[in-house]
């Protein structure tokens, strides 16, 4: 007779890493290491961004299955999975909730690499460290950002004045209270292609030399304001996404392209201002949210589920479709 599998032999862990906006930054690739690779740059830790929900039944068979309401596969945080489930016994399940867009700047594959590997680790009983050098690893070899899984280990406005994940590299955290609408104005750029164009490196190079190279790093005003100056002079945006940010401006707001999408980050300088840049907004189409940044980085989740509020109302607003996992 077959014997029936317990439920108690099923384990379960979650994890939530936050989303990010890149407003500034300077790849750098030459470490030895490439946990010390990455880019010194700075940008906003956002309070939506991926939860992983992870089970483990060791009396199942031996299977990694990864879903996500995201159409398409998700290489980066596939590659975080298998290498942590590694050669274990038994039916492993990840299941991925985004809370904005893959592939618009808003840093979806650094969480979901970071989201997956702290969900294994508590699972697996794996250190956070080891997990999160995975997750960077494939995040930097995959094609997502360069800094993203660094920049997300702590809240608020982050500048990376040294490249890497910690302790190879440094990031400088501090508190980011204004609120920000995010907004897409067309169809994801694919980072991988940006990344090797030398020319495109070349610009982002030299519009990066704003970059603090040591504490106390950005102020929010100081960070907005280079980011409006990396935007242009990179010169990445479409001519529509051009156009919404020239009108967002006069609106009274400070606008910049976020790194790399057909996408924008908007802070208004005053109340008045925002209202303005509402309308305007509105006027023209163009989906957006408003969003507050996070006070904390990556972290696991207890109980083994994810919190109510992490429902993808944002992701769905700014693509037109539902964001959310399989039933």
């Amino acid at each position: 007779m077959k014997r029936a599998i317990s439920s108690d032999r099923v384990r379960r862990a979650a994890a939530f890493a936050p989303g990010h906006i890149t407003g500034v930054f300077a790849p750098d690739l030459i470490a030895r290491d490439p946990r010390a690779r990455g880019s010194r740059g700075a940008g906003v830790v956002l309070a939506l961004g991926v939860t992983a929900e992870a089970t483990w039944d060791p009396d199942g068979p031996s299977k990694l299955l990864l879903t996500s309401g995201v159409a398409g596969s998700l290489t980066i945080s596939e590659d975080v999975a298998r290498r942590l489930v590694a050669d274990r016994a038994g039916l492993v399940r990840v299941r991925l909730t985004h809370q904005l867009p893959v592939g618009q700047g808003f840093g979806m594959s650094a969480a979901g690499a970071v989201a997956t590997g702290l969900s294994l680790a508590n699972l697996f009983r794996i250190s956070r460290q080891h997990a999160l050098e995975v997750a960077h690893l494939a995040d930097l070899f995959g094609g997502g950002g360069l800094g993203g899984v660094a920049a997300i280990l702590g809240g608020g406005l982050e500048t990376r004045i040294r490249a890497g994940i910690p302790p190879y590299g440094r990031v400088l955290h501090r508190p980011f209270l204004r609120k920000i609408l995010i907004g897409v104005v067309g169809r994801p750029i694919p980072s991988p292609r940006l990344l090797r164009n030398p020319e495109i490196l070349g610009r982002i190079s030299s519009a990066a030399e704003q970059l603090p190279t040591s504490p106390p790093g950005f102020t929010p005003s100081g960070f907005l304001a280079a980011s409006e100056r990396f935007t242009d002079e990179v010169g990445l945006t479409t001519a529509g996404l051009a156009r919404t940010l020239r009108a967002v401006r006069a609106c009274g707001g400070w606008a910049a392209q976020a790194m790399f999408g057909r996408s924008f980050f908007v802070v208004p300088k005053t109340p008045g201002g925002r209202a303005r840049i509402v309308a305007e907004l509105e006027r023209r189409g163009h989906p957006f949210v408003e969003v507050s940044a996070s006070s904390v980085g990556a972290m696991p989740l207890r109980g083994g589920s994810r919190p109510e509020s992490l429902d993808g109302a944002a992701a769905s607003i700014l693509t037109g479709r539902p964001s959310g996992p399989p039933p």
